[in-house]
Order: C-alpha cells, then structure tokens, then sequence
C-alpha cells in the first residue's frame, strides 16, 4: 500500500473509532451526542499540531480553523480564500453506533462475509457495484454498523491534505479554512448553527458523495410541515354529536395528497410531499410532513398546497381546531450559482480531467451542509469521497477511490492558487 492510501486509511480508522452518532432531536440539543465533542476537540489538536490559527470549538461544537496561506515571495495578485466543510456525525438508522471497520485486501470478486459469527454477508449479486473494485483493497464493516465514510472518509481527506500542505513548504496555496460541523444528518443542524464571520471564504467545499467521480451542485429545496389537530374528546356513550376525533381528520387530511408523489414512486428530479409520520390520541393528532422540489416554484407550490388543505379540513371540521407550521430547511446549490462563483464549480471538473477521473454529475435526492451554507452567499459544491451505500450496514470504501478523493482536494487547491 502506498504512503499516501496508508496515511488515508490510519486516520479513517482512527476517527471512526470516535462514536459520533447523531440523534434526531429538532434543536433541542446540539450537538445531539456526547462523542461529537470528543471528534471536535480530537480535530483541533491536530490541527493545532499541523500549524493551522484561529481554532476555535463554538457552544454547538462546530470547529473552525484557517491555514494560512503560503505563497512564493512577491507574489502579489489575489488568491480566493477556499473552505472545506466535512461533518462530525456518522448517521443513526438503528445499528450500532460503535464502527468496527476491516478490510478486504486485494478482492477477489466473491461474496464478503461482513460477520461470519451473525451470518451476514455481502453478495455480490446484490451489490454488483463491488465487481468494480476486484483486485483493490476495500474497506467494509463488521455488519453491525455503517462504515462511517459518510463523512469520516471526508474528514480522513481533509486532514490528510493539510498535514500535507503543512509538512511541505514548497506547495503554495492561498487561505484554507475548515469547518468541522455537527449533526448533519439530523438536520444540518451544525452548519445552521455556524458563526460565518469565522468562515471568511469566497467559496466551499464539501465532500459528502459516494461513488468515484460523483459531482453535486444540485440538490432538493427542503422543508418540513407540522400540522396539529385539536380534536374533541368525549365519551363514547355520549359522544354523538359532540366528538370530534382527530385521527380519523388525520386520515383525511393525509388522503388529500397526491399517492404518486411520494418518495416511493419518485425519483430524478422529481419532487414529493412525504407523510414521515402520525401521532395522535384522543384529544390531538400531529402530521408531520417532508416537502422536497429542486424547483423552487413547484417547493413552494408545494408549501401552498398543504396549507390550502389545512385551510379545507378546517372548513369542513369547523369544530376542530387546526394548525401548521411550515419551515424551511434547506436550499438547492443550484440556486447560489452566480456568473461570479460558478468557477468553483468549473474546478471540480477541471481537477477531474486532470486526474484521469470520469465526472458523474447528479441531481441529489436529499441535501449537504452545502445546501444551507450555499444560501448564505457562499457557494459550496459537493464532490466524491469514493464510499458505496452510505446509511447502511453494506457501506463500503474502496481505498483507491479514497486516494482519489484526497487527490481532488489537492488538486483543487492547487488549481485555486494558480487561477487556472
């Protein structure tokens, strides 16, 4: 194994054994767990070591930091300054939060026994994707967990490559800052909870994608909708007339949408309005819906429609009482995009040329820190951290494609220094 892929792999293993699962809690706690802190203040030791100012852990542990730039004597044009945000937690979908990575040398092109104590194996007919990695090392999990590359395989790349730049006088570079945020996967709610003036760049950079060659500056606009529904309560035996039961007004107003636009029956670019979830007693029940379009006329129609039905259960259950509170949660990149900044985007693809990498660009089902960050004025594309299957058990991570990921950041800073 290279210098380089052994570098990669010794800091994705040492991070993943920090347990950083989140909790989806709304904003009640942030972070939403105790071992975000331990990854945060982790981070800023090393960075610290790695010559890196202004460090600074904010109260909802989102971790900032600036590189300075080294640039050759007399150089006097401007060099943008660029950001790189990865996030702290790892994704909770009910396995273990404890990460017990192994890796698969030199794959042969078999099934991968995962856990041979649980039975559960990887099979190749149905994850074919790992056909395209036989004869590269890989790494996977015990089957108990994620993997954790959603995004410690960023961080492992990010680190990587200021302890390069660091190590290494003679590669120039302008300003590069970093952020390390919380809760991501519940919410964006680090990002969200960023101290900006900390973050003084012209544009960013976060790597929170799967496959080799995978290019996002496109993603959902989103948003969330809680409707409650005060019934009346009474009792059966004098009920008639009197009861207003707001489980079966639940059930109608989630009858008013469209069955087809759903995540089930979606996909591409197109949008949907998911029912996530139903709680009710006799006396209120709570809808809470996912609004998600990349167009952000149709999101908005979209808003406008589940108040409209709001608005028409209300008519008809005059006796209930009803409401909704709609927020939004993200934005999509796309909308950020600017004459101006669009050469972050033209970066990307040209650092991939460059490396011989096959661009892959998607329309993302779903957002980033980027989302957010973006729509404070500050554009932030989203590029491969090389991983297979985030959010499961069957995640895995070729480690040349890791390699590749730690090569895009390079050569984008590289690209950004010299203007090209």
């Amino acid at each position: 194994m290279q210098d380089k892929q052994a570098e990669l792999v010794e800091r994705f293993y040492r991070y993943v054994s920090v347990s950083s699962q989140s909790t989806p809690n709304g904003e009640v706690k942030i972070p939403s767990s105790d071992g975000q802190w331990d990854m945060a203040k982790l981070l800023e030791r090393e960075c610290a070591a790695m010559g890196l100012v202004n460090l600074s852990i904010s109260d909802k542990c989102v971790l900032t930091g600036k590189l300075p730039a080294n640039l050759p004597a007399g150089c006097d044009r401007k060099v943008p300054s660029v950001g790189f945000v990865t996030h702290l937690d790892t994704v909770n979908v009910c396995l273990s939060p404890e990460i017990h990575p192994q890796i698969v040398q030199n794959y042969d092109g078999n099934d991968i026994v995962l856990n041979k104590g649980q039975h559960i194996v990887m099979t190749t007919k149905e994850h074919p994707e790992l056909l395209k990695y036989m004869g590269q090392d890989i790494i996977v999990t015990d089957g108990t967990s994620v993997l954790g590359a959603d995004n410690k395989a960023a961080i492992a790349n990010v680190m990587t490559a200021l302890s390069t730049l660091y190590s290494n006088p003679f590669i120039y570079h302008g300003d590069i800052y970093v952020a390390f945020v919380p809760d991501e996967e519940c919410g964006l709610y680090g990002s969200k909870s960023m101290d900006f003036s900390k973050f003084p760049v012209d544009f960013a950079y976060t790597i929170d994608c799967c496959e080799l060659g995978e290019v996002v500056y496109e993603t959902f606009n989103a948003g969330n909708a809680v409707v409650t529904i005060h019934g009346v309560s009474a009792h059966p035996m004098s009920a008639k007339g009197v009861l207003v039961n707001p489980t079966l007004l639940a059930v109608d107003f989630i009858n008013m949408f469209d069955r087809k636009e759903t995540p089930e029956c979606t996909e591409g670019k197109e949008g949907y309005i998911w029912c996530q979830a139903v709680h009710s007693n006799q006396s209120t029940a709570n809808v809470e819906l996912n609004i998600r379009d990349h167009c952000k006329e149709k999101y908005e129609t979209r808003k406008k429609f589940i108040l409209e039905n709001v608005n028409n259960l209300q008519t008809a259950n005059p006796r209930a009482k009803i409401e909704c509170d709609i927020s939004d949660t993200y934005g999509n990149i796309a909308d950020a995009v600017t004459d101006k900044n669009h050469i972050a985007i033209d970066y990307i693809y040209t650092a991939m040329e460059k490396l011989g990498i096959m661009p892959r660009t998607i329309a993302m089902r779903g957002g980033t820190d980027g989302s957010f960050i973006s729509t404070k004025g500050i554009l932030t594309p989203n590029y491969f951290t090389g991983a297979h299957n985030f959010h499961s058990k069957f995640e895995f991570l070729p480690v040349p494609s890791l390699e590749k990921s730690y090569q895009m950041t390079m050569t984008l800073i590289d690209l950004i220094y010299k203007g090209q």
